[in-house]
């Protein structure tokens, strides 16, 4: 019976039969790569829902608070908007807070906007959860690949010193099985980067509609500024004349 000699054995070179074929350094190296990659789509599928919902609900509250006529009757308009009704909250227990400081208006501005400012930035830092691990993983994965090729090199290299043969298609199957990972790097990296990028822009975009609900926010309390202040220059209490400037001088 004729027995099929090294050179006639067929060769495939299909990414699962490299993968099969691989060492165990390499084959946890395809696997961390492909994981960082299911990991990169399933950010990119969540967050674009979350931002694009959120959008929308920043738009919403913005016309609202825009037809609203005072901060009073904004925080049933905006229950809808997790993000806007916390921001009218706030403006609404500040201006609580300084009830015993009623002619100090400006103060009362400038303590609303600092902590609308604070809010603001929560909201930012909120946004681009989940975004780190992409840049992570479209810094890290081309390396983590190299890595991966540079071991199934050196492990087919060594094999070829144990068997002392240097034909090529001894050594092609190795260098192909260790190249895969360089593959699948970049597969995992390119996507990252440009699903950051992609998803940066979404934020600041969201991160401008919060801007504007604040902007929003403030004219609301300095339209009822407005309207307090004639009133307490109307309540305002004339001081009686001292005894000296009632008695006429002699």
């Amino acid at each position: 019976m004729p027995v099929d000699t090294p050179a006639s054995v067929p060769l495939t070179f299909s990414p699962w039969d490299m993968f099969l074929g691989a060492g165990p350094v390499v084959r946890a190296v395809m696997i961390l790569l492909a994981l960082a990659s299911i990991a990169t789509w399933t950010i990119f599928i969540a967050k674009s829902i979350e931002l694009r919902r959120l959008r929308a609900r920043l738009m919403a509250a913005d016309i609202l608070l825009d037809d609203a006529p005072s901060l009073d009757g904004a925080e049933d308009l905006t229950r809808k908007c997790r993000v806007a009704h916390t921001l009218v909250l706030a403006a609404e227990d500040e201006r609580t807070r300084s009830h015993d400081i009623p002619e100090d208006g400006e103060g009362l501005k400038e303590r609303i906007v600092l902590h609308l400012e604070r809010i603001e930035a929560s909201e930012a830092r909120r946004l681009m959860r989940g975004t780190g691990l992409l840049a992570t993983i479209g810094a890290t994965a081309p390396f983590v690949g190299l890595f991966g090729t540079v071991w199934g090199i050196m492990t087919s290299f060594t094999g070829i010193a144990a068997t002392k043969a240097t034909s090529l298609a001894v050594v092609a199957p190795g260098i192909a099985e260790a190249l895969l990972a360089t593959a699948l790097g970049l597969v995992a990296a390119i996507p990252a980067v440009v699903i950051y990028n992609h998803l940066g822009r979404q934020c600041a975009a969201c991160r401008e509609g919060v801007a504007d609900l604040t902007a929003s926010v403030m004219r609301l309390v300095s339209r009822d500024l407005g309207r307090l202040r004639p009133t307490l220059s109307r309540a305002q209490v004339i001081p009686f004349a001292s005894r000296e400037q009632r008695i006429p001088a002699e």
